[in-house]
This record gives C-alpha cells, structure tokens and sequence, in this order.
C-alpha cells in the first residue's frame, strides 16, 4: 500500500521527526531502555495476545501481578494513578513544551455510583487544569463513563428512527447522563478549559454527537470550549463534519473538532459481519489517509469557525498540517490549533513539533490499575495492528540508545 509522502523540505518547515534527540530528552537511559524492551516484545503479536489474555486471567483471579503491571506497560502508557501521581510527569513534559491532557481513563462503568465517581473526577481535573493552565490545555472525558452502554445504543438507534422508543425509566436515566455531561462542560466554560468529548463505537456515536452538539450551543458561544472526536477511519465522518460545520453556522456556536482515525476497527468489522449490515469502517488505509488530510484541510478552511485538534501519530498527516498552516499563515502556536498524541508513543512527533513551536499535548490516562487495563489492552492490540506502528517506536527507541552509547 503506497502512501504519498509529505516532506518537511518540500513546505520548507523547519520540522523533522528523525531527531530522536528531541524525542527522548525526557527519558533517562534506564526508562529508554525499559521501552526498548516494552516495545521489543509488542513487535511480537502472538506475545501480546496471549499476555493480555493472561493479564485478564491473572487480575480475575487475583494473582499478584499489579505491580509487574505498574512498572511495565502501565508505566509506559500512564501517567499514574491519581491527578497527584501525574504531576511529575505533567511538569517534566512542559519543560519541553509539551501540554498534558488528563484523561481518567475509567471506561464502562455500570451503575449510577460509578458514573457519579467518573464525573466528580472529570470536573476535578478540570479544576487542576484551571490552576496549571500552560500545562494543562485540555481535559477529556468519555460518556460511556457517565452512561449505560446499552441506553446510548438505544438512544443513538432510536434517533435512526429503528428499535423500540425509550421506557420513563430509561427517559430518566438519560436525562440523568445529560445533566453529568452538562455539569462537566459548564464547569469547564466557567474556569475557560476546553474539554474534549471522545469517539466510542459507531453504534453508540450519535447520542454522543447528539450530547456534544447540545453541549457546544450552550458553552461555545465566544469559543471553543466543548470539541467532538470524529473518527476518520469510518466512512460516514467527513460528511458528519461538514453537517456539524452548518449547524455550528446555523446555530451560532464555535466547533470543536478533533480528528482521530480511530481506536474500534477489529470489533466495528466483526459486529457489522455478525449482525449483517455494511461494514462502518474504511475500506484501506488510503481512503483513511484521504479523509483525515480532508477533514484537516476542512478544519483550516473553515478556521473562522472551528478550532482543530489533529489527534495523531501519522507523520504524513503532521507534515501535511503544519504545510497547511504555513501556506494560510497561521502561527504554529495559533492557540486554536493543536497536535495531540497519546502519552507512551510517538515522542519522535510530539517532542520536535513542541520544539519547532507548534501546539502539542499527550494524553495523559491515569486511575487504578485494573480499572485502566481496556484502555492499556487496546495501546498494546493498536501497536501491533497499526502497520509498522511497534517496529516503529522500537527503531527510534533503539536508535536513540545507540546515539548515546556512541557519545560516551
């Protein structure tokens, strides 16, 4: 599969991601070498599926193995396990100009005291954000954290028009989710911390964009403040942007927009087999590729109107926006434009565009343990199923530890 190439000399930027350099600056060569090791273990795939099956088993059990845990894959991907935990991690990325974007990473809570406890610690990181701005740029929260998985898919399916209509106690318990949600962007609108509603499953995904939208008419009225995830690796997201561009227009408001290709791909592909309707996802990665540069050129053409945060570690994708900034003018710290990667990986991208003065922040995910495994399971699956993506972090890596044994 070929994939056009984007130069940093063709645009004349000054931005190269070779400079490991830049990239590990950060890391002492004791942690350079644990992802080494890390990395080099998850270039394998048959390792990584039967180790997160045994993590799955050994945690169900209750087999002591939370801190092999802690010092491996959750050390690599997490900044800790409470907003405390992360702070070391927090200042030490801004002083090379990297901001963090706090991420409870909490997913698929279950009952009403688990959703409560989701959003008491989302508007707690948007107070912390609030106090370390430069720091801080963004929060992010995801709903299936604040809502059951199945009244979202049964809202998003009633909104098509298909499944039976919602019971009162289901009306109740949705309204139960928006006023979480509302809670969230209103504290993040009266401190001036924008938050970032992220992408779930396409099942789900239109009571989200439903909330989003609801959410950024109250609070986006002089800025961004509240930003939907588009997840370009489905086939319907370019045209769900250009729709939400209008009614952002009709409406008055500001969008918030940051793209993604997206996290779902294996379990959209085997639902739309097994249930029997058209597969959401794209069909190579081409046509990915094609609608994430779309969608950026659409989010710098329509800049008046929506902020963008280009949420990737695609480097074609990066050389690609930074060339559109240069070509209409726009300052890399333009403060609505920003380039976000996940805490762990691609620090090739993140560290060296900080340094060439763009906008750049990681997520950062903390919380217990075993309540962020789904999340730390899906980085380890996304590096080995993403082309290249674990053999790549594992090349700069190793090429970083060479450069510095040939120093000494």
């Amino acid at each position: 599969m070929h994939t056009q190439t984007f130069s940093a000399n063709k645009f004349g930027t000054a931005v190269s991601f070779e400079d490991t350099a830049v990239a590990f600056a950060m890391k002492t060569d004791a942690q350079l070498y644990q992802s080494y090791l890390l990395f080099k273990s998850i270039n394998y795939n048959w390792l990584v599926n039967m180790g997160t099956g045994l993590v799955q088993w050994g945690l169900k059990v209750g087999l002591p193995i939370k801190g092999l845990l802690k010092a491996t894959l959750f050390k690599q991907f997490c900044g800790g396990e409470s907003i405390n935990d992360c702070e070391a991690v927090i200042r030490q990325m801004a002083k090379f100009g990297v901001g963090a974007i706090l991420d409870y990473s909490v997913e698929g809570e279950k009952t009403e005291a688990g959703f409560d406890k989701t959003r008491q610690e989302t508007i707690a990181t948007i107070h912390y954000a609030a106090q370390h701005r430069t720091e801080i740029p963004f929060c992010v929260f995801k709903v299936t954290g604040l809502a059951p998985f199945r009244l979202l898919e049964k809202v998003s399916a009633s909104m098509k028009g298909e499944g039976l209509p919602l019971l009162p106690s289901e009306l109740k318990t949705f309204e139960r989710v928006r006023e979480r949600i509302d809670e969230i962007c209103r504290t993040a609108a009266e401190n001036n911390v924008r938050i970032f509603i992220d992408g779930e499953e396409t099942w789900i995904q239109d009571a989200i964009d439903a909330l989003a939208y609801e959410m950024m008419e109250k609070y986006n009225r002089k800025q961004a403040i509240v930003y939907n995830t588009y997840q370009m690796y489905t086939t319907d997201r370019m045209e769900k942007l250009r729709q939400a561009r209008a009614l952002a227009v009709r409406q008055g408001f500001y969008l918030g927009a940051k793209l993604v290709r997206g996290a779902y791909m294996e379990k959209e592909r085997a639902r739309a087999a097994q249930m029997g309707y058209p597969d959401p996802i794209q069909p190579n990665k081409e046509a990915c590729d094609r609608d994430f540069n779309e969608a950026l050129k659409f989010c710098i053409d329509n800049k008046q109107r929506i902020a963008l945060c280009a949420g990737t570690h695609n480097e074609d994708s990066c050389y690609f926006l930074t060339a559109l900034m240069e070509k209409y003018n726009i300052k890399p710290n333009d403060p609505d434009v920003y380039f976000a990667q996940l805490y762990g990986m691609s620090d090739n991208i993140s560290f060296n565009l900080a340094k060439a003065g763009y906008n750049v922040a990681k997520y950062l995910p903390y919380g217990p343990v075993e309540a962020v495994m789904p999340y730390l399971f899906r980085r380890a699956q996304e590096n080995t199923s993403v082309a290249g993506q674990s053999s790549r972090e594992f090349l700069l890596v190793q090429r970083e530890l060479q450069r510095r044994k040939g120093k000494r």
